[in-house]
């Protein structure tokens, strides 16, 4: 077996995956980089419209190796007063949209800040009461956290909202050599001692699970996307949401080159999708973003992206179509 172009030694991970980085893009600390509603199928049923707003703020202090989400950070941590001011001005803008639209208002909202909402380095703990307000008519509000950052502050924020509080955590995978290559610094045991302190608490929990992470084939990915899944729920996850993964930080494509990465197949994500909603153990959402990436065939990728739609909307497995093109 050739060696890794990877660091074999942890402490020389996040050098690595730093050095392998394209420039970050400009943000405006006094704005969200983006807001959007869509719909999602809440815990009771239904498919109920969602804000979500991605919240401009200083980069989290992990360097996960498939992560990209640091190119719309700040280097600083952002001054207080700030975040509620993105969320204001973006509630201001999608109440205008819906008003032009006559679209729902929306009843959940996501404040995803491309980290942990309680890092108090992003998001500082003294503008938790003005955030509160800003997303007071929301019956949910969830956020994003590592889980060795769930603690006392998501208490002290979840004693300040009207609704329900629901925290997302990375679970990536559960194969524990993989889990630590990504250099995440978390295992498997310390994600389901943050699912027991959230339902010990009456804090709602969702997970995030990688399909097709660097250092798996096709079937070993699938093989261990469905563990995931299993894991999450029996941690008490109320929806599992799987992320494909892709190139584009820098180090992905460097474990791309040497033939230790590559993207999953779209039927990958389709399978393990299809797994988790046949438990019925709780909901599962396949991330369609950019999703035509993983796709190889023209013909099929519009039905197969409608389905994956059906999917996450009702929470039913609909077939895949045959192509006479692919013959997937």
């Amino acid at each position: 077996m050739s060696k890794s172009v990877y660091p074999a030694i942890g402490t020389d991970r996040s050098d690595w995956i730093l050095a392998r980085r394209p420039a970050r893009n400009a943000v405006d600390p006094g704005r969200p980089y983006a807001f959007l509603v869509e719909k999602e199928r809440s815990d009771t049923g239904e498919l109920v419209p969602t804000a979500t707003v991605f919240l401009t703020n200083k980069e989290c202090p992990w360097r996960c190796l498939m992560c990209d989400l640091w190119k719309n950070t700040t280097t600083a941590s952002v001054p207080a007063g700030a975040i509620p001011e993105q969320i204001e001005f973006a509630l201001r803008e999608l109440a205008c949209q819906a008003a032009d639209s006559g679209q729902t208002a929306p009843q959940q909202i996501k404040l995803y800040n491309s980290g942990s909402f309680f890092d108090p380095k992003a998001i500082p703990e003294a503008d938790y009461r003005a955030i509160a307000e800003r997303v007071s008519g929301f019956k949910r509000v969830i956020v994003e956290s590592h889980p060795a950052l769930v603690g006392e502050r998501a208490l002290r924020f979840r004693d300040l909202l009207n609704g329900q509080l629901e925290v997302a955590m990375g679970l990536e995978t559960v194969h524990p050599e993989v889990l630590e290559r990504l250099n995440k610094r978390v295992t498997v045991e310390q994600f389901a001692s943050a699912g027991a302190f959230l339902r010990t608490h009456e804090i709602a929990m969702r997970a995030f699970v990688l399909v097709k992470p660097p250092f798996m084939d096709e079937p070993m990915a699938l093989e261990w996307g469905k563990r995931s899944i299993d894991f999450a729920f029996e941690c008490g996850a109320a929806a599992v949401v799987l992320i494909p993964v892709r190139p584009g930080n820098g180090a992905m494509e460097a474990l791309e080159r040497a033939g230790e990465f590559k993207a999953p197949k779209l039927r990958t994500l389709e399978e393990a999708a299809h797994y988790g909603v046949e438990l019925k153990r709780g909901r599962v959402f396949a991330d369609l973003w950019d999703l035509q990436l993983f796709s190889s065939c023209a013909e099929c990728f519009p039905e197969r992206l409608g389905n994956l739609h059906l999917l996450n909307d009702r929470q039913t497995v609909v077939p895949r179509p045959t192509c006479s093109v692919c013959g997937d």
